[in-house]
């Protein structure tokens, strides 16, 4: 940003994205009826631009192209300039995102788009360069291209533009079919055909850890007892810790890696990413008993609680790649500047360990990465010490830029991270840090009307929540329930369960539309299943209901749970290893469901050693309930829990399962074995 100059009308914005951009030359329009009706006035095409604020490819975009005067010039012209967001309107994006995959085969982020003053788009595409390079067209040349053929050729623009929206309504049918019988087996058989097997992960580069796919293969590991299942886990799991994506110094996981060794990241650190890849560890310690899984789990909560944790208790939601204008220049190291802070030969041992050379792997400089050389357990804590040395070195340096805004959605992931971690890993901070979370959404984060909204910033609560900040933070709200078994946090994820089908529910075909009934009505509105760099809100929310279900022992939701299922067959039948959270939701509907309740008796240790007991293991399709005679809010939630009473003033489990129990433990020493 250059201060010194006149401010665009993005000045007026909280979104630390668009205020990154306030003081470009281009007249900077936010998403609002004043473009729109600015563009119909002077009959101008919209230039639109969709990112965020710690994107390394925005931030070269801008500085090519956006602060450039040439450019800027171009744009204030011939279109009318718009700015977006896309965590704040994850709906504006979808919707102009699924039009640049139709048109282009693919996406990403900068995402730019020429549409009409209607919001029909004509051009899609993502970065590109300012000037031509080679047969590649730079923006300025495209600019003039579709400046002209708007004056001279407007019908085709149209026609085009037309012809996308029919595609993408297409694709909203609704199949005759449900998911095809052997979906499960089809799915980890492309798991199985993608699979790295020298460095873990699926596909080629880049990769990207994508924790739910680990997710559903560990809970398609625990209902078939497939070891290859677990092995694809276990192998991603650790050459992700030992790669370069993951931040050996300060801790928590880069977006993704540019390489197949997951050794050089793309360096933005997202909250999201955090957040699964902590379930996704916590899960596999839980499965395997390897605390190598839970240390990392715990580092990257560390990492959480330390930096993008505010004091009013939500979570932010980026860290950026770039630092001082280049990306990951915070991160990388010299094996001078290494060995000037631990010594020469605590230094050399250091780089040998961490494959750090003179000649570097990044730019003449090091990504710390474990890729050849694991830590034998003899110097497990000298690399701590040297670790402590270095972080605080590194702080001296100048922060990449952090997006402090607090998003509804991703909070909820994370207070699902934080609970399932407290309880597993038996810690009171994880779950305390769930709770402040929780307390901060309820406090902060609802509208006038009780209506969820999606972003806080700076004393502002803003914009009507999308389907995922429903979803993810119902999930997260189970979790919390399932470590404190405080019935207030049960209670809250049913109201606002009652409120996911209230404003997003499609009557007609089933599903969840992305946006509300009662929010801004966009060109289209969109329904999306696919779980890509996070698991899409339908799929969330398909587990949601089914666990809701289970814990509540009412079963109203089996029909909508079987019309979700349907709506989106056809896209998952046709390549299932894209829906991976979906179909653990469809695993938790085939395999019988456990539910234990502990009734508590006057032995509150006993209650204590039997909770302990339930979280220690892996048992992804069950859910947990603890009563007391004197916590009458349950008994208003699940009236039957009252007939579940502690024997003889013990504390005593009951186990069922389709819808039978069996005997009532009352010595707690049998419990494990009967689990």
């Amino acid at each position: 940003m250059n201060p010194t100059s006149t401010p665009n009308r993005l000045i007026n914005e909280k979104s630390p994205y668009l205020l990154q951009h306030a003081y470009n030359p281009v007249n900077w329009y936010p998403w609002g009826e004043e473009a729109f009706t600015k563009a119909r006035e002077e009959d101008k095409p919209i230039f639109l631009s969709i990112g965020y604020s710690t994107c390394h490819w925005c931030h070269v975009f801008s500085r090519e192209s956006f602060e450039d005067k040439d450019v800027s010039e171009i744009l204030n012209n011939n279109f009318v300039s718009i700015k977006v967001d896309r965590e704040e309107r994850p709906d504006i994006d979808n919707v102009y995102m699924k039009a640049c995959q139709l048109l282009t085969g693919s996406g990403g982020w900068p995402l730019t788009i020429i549409m009409t003053s209607d919001q029909k788009p004509f051009f899609a595409g993502t970065y590109f360069p300012k000037d031509d390079i080679g047969e590649t067209l730079g923006l300025t040349s495209i600019l003039k291209y579709l400046s002209t053929a708007w004056k001279d050729s407007r019908s085709q623009l149209l026609q085009a533009g037309n012809s996308i929206m029919n595609s993408i309504a297409e694709s909203n049918k609704t199949p005759v079919k449900g998911p095809s019988r052997d979906i499960l087996e089809k799915a980890f058989s492309e798991f199985k055909h993608n699979f790295d097997n020298l460095y873990g992960g699926f596909g080629g580069s880049p990769k990207f850890p994508t924790p739910h796919n680990l997710l559903f293969l560990l809970r398609y590991f625990y209902m078939t007892k497939d070891d290859f299942a677990l092995e694809m886990v276990e192998k991603t799991l650790d050459c992700m810790q030992k790669g370069g994506i993951y931040d050996h110094i300060g801790y928590g996981f880069s977006r993704y890696s540019v390489d197949r060794k997951w050794l050089v990241p793309h360096f933005e650190k997202m909250l999201y990413d955090n957040a699964l890849l902590t379930i996704a560890y916590v899960e596999a310690f839980q499965i395997t008993g390897n605390k190598k899984y839970s240390e990392t789990a715990e580092d990257i909560l560390t990492y959480i609680l330390r930096d993008m944790t505010s004091k009013e208790g939500g979570f932010y939601s980026s860290e950026d790649a770039d630092s001082e204008g280049e990306e990951g220049k915070f991160y990388i190291w010299s094996m001078k500047e290494i060995k000037e802070v631990l010594g020469e030969e605590n230094g050399d041992k250091f780089c040998h360990y961490f494959n750090v050379t003179p000649s570097g792997n990044f730019d003449g400089k090091n990504i710390l990465n474990l890729i050849n050389s694991p830590i034998p357990e003899g110097d497990v804590q000298f690399i701590k010490s040297c670790r402590k040395k270095l972080f605080s070195h590194r702080e001296s340096r100048v922060h990449p830029h952090k997006d402090d805004k607090i998003l509804t959605s991703w909070n909820g992931l994370m207070i699902a991270a934080m609970s399932i971690a407290g309880r597993v890993l038996n810690n009171k901070k994880y779950t305390m840090a769930a709770k402040n979370a929780a307390d901060f959404i309820f406090k902060k984060l609802i509208g006038k009307k009780g209506r969820l909204l999606a972003r806080y910033r700076k004393g502002e609560s803003s914009l009507s929540g999308y389907l995922d900040d429903y979803a993810f933070l119902i999930w997260g709200l189970i979790e919390l329930y399932e470590s404190t078994y405080n019935p207030e946090y049960l209670e809250k994820a049913l109201d606002l369960n009652e409120d996911l089908f209230k404003f997003f529910w499609d009557e007609k075909n089933g599903g969840f539309f992305l946006y509300g009934n009662d929010s801004e009505q966009l060109i289209i509105r969109p329904k999306e299943i696919y779980d890509g760099a996070l698991p899409s809100g339908n799929s969330a929310a398909a587990l949601n209901l089914l666990r809701l279900s289970h814990l509540t022992t009412s079963y109203e939701f089996e029909d909508k749970i079987r019309q979700l299922f349907k709506n989106f067959a056809d896209e998952v039948n046709g390549f299932p290893m894209a829906y991976s959270f979906l179909l653990c939701g469809l695993l938790f509907s085939k395999h019988p469901t456990r539910q234990i309740i502990v009734s508590v008796g006057d032995n509150t240790e006993d209650t204590k050693k039997a909770v302990a007991i339930i979280n220690k293991k892996y048992n992804p399709f069950s859910i947990s309930l603890l009563y007391s005679h004197l916590n009458e809010n349950l008994v208003n939630i699940i009236p039957s829990i009252k007939d579940y009473l502690a024997i003889r003033g013990k504390t005593t489990v009951y186990i069922c399962e389709n819808f039978t129990c069996q005997k009532p433990i009352t010595d707690i020493n049998l419990l494990e074995k009967m689990l």
